[in-house]
């Protein structure tokens, strides 16, 4: 009589699972931006858009800050840090040392805007497009050499043709259809340098304050409003200094 075969049981405990993301994540590579005019945009972006969106919570801005979308990447230490992205309808939550794709649910940014240099532009409007494009599928892509002030340059997403071009209005503003802002340019002074930056606009074509700019703003009101009050008042016989 042959022998008895017997088929080996498998636990419920022993099923596969899939492989864990890495989380020894680096978020700093300790390369500085390419200048200091560089590091004033990227700022001036976003503080820009945080004060604009100040009553608003379901959005993040960052910069230079890395951004991890595979396991593959995060082994090969492949760093994907873009000057200025925004990621919509997600818990603001300013304390992220990254972009971590798989802890976002899956979410990748919106709008990106990469500041030219002249040893990144061939890669940023090739490699960082294309992965922008094709991965990412980010909405709105726009890149702008803080050294060039005609290098404004815009791509909005298509699902069926990808990348296309963002016509300029007549001032050269492109629309960002994902923030329902313009970006354009704006001549003047921030911090201690006076250049041609990278602005937003508002749909009616007005500036996007920083916060101080818009607390000068309110100053100059109020003071426009006191002078107009006092020459009333001397028109009609009063003295405004003795009331």
């Amino acid at each position: 009589m042959p022998p008895e075969i017997t088929t080996p049981t498998v636990e419920a405990d022993l099923e596969w699972q899939p492989p864990m993301p890495p989380t020894d994540l680096v978020f700093d590579d300790g390369e500085p931006l390419e200048s200091n005019r560089h590091r004033i945009e990227m700022n001036l972006l976003i503080r820009s858009l945080k004060h604009h969106w100040a009553d608003r919570n379901d959005f993040f801005v960052g910069g230079n800050m890395f951004i991890y979308y595979s396991s593959k990447q995060a082994r090969n230490r492949d760093f994907r840090g873009p000057d200025f992205f925004v990621v919509l309808d997600v818990e603001h939550n300013p304390n992220r040392l990254g972009w971590v794709v798989w802890e976002e649910e899956g979410r990748y940014p919106d709008v990106i805007v990469e500041l030219l240099s002249d040893s990144t532009e061939a890669a940023d409007l090739g490699e960082k497009k294309r992965l922008y494009e094709r991965i990412f599928k980010t909405s709105d892509y726009f890149v702008f050499h803080p050294f060039k002030s005609e290098s404004l340059q815009g791509w909005h997403w298509d699902s069926d043709r990808g990348y296309q071009p963002i016509d300029p209005n007549p001032q050269g503003w492109v629309w960002c259809q994902g923030l329902g802002l313009w970006l354009g340019t704006w001549e003047g002074q921030v911090e201690d340098d006076t250049a041609i930056w990278l602005r937003f606009y508002d749909e009616a074509g007005n500036l996007v304050f920083l916060p101080e700019e818009a607390e000068k703003q309110r100053a100059d009101s109020e003071q426009q409003r006191g002078d107009r009050l006092a020459q009333r008042l001397r028109e009609l016989g009063e003295d405004p200094d003795a009331i």
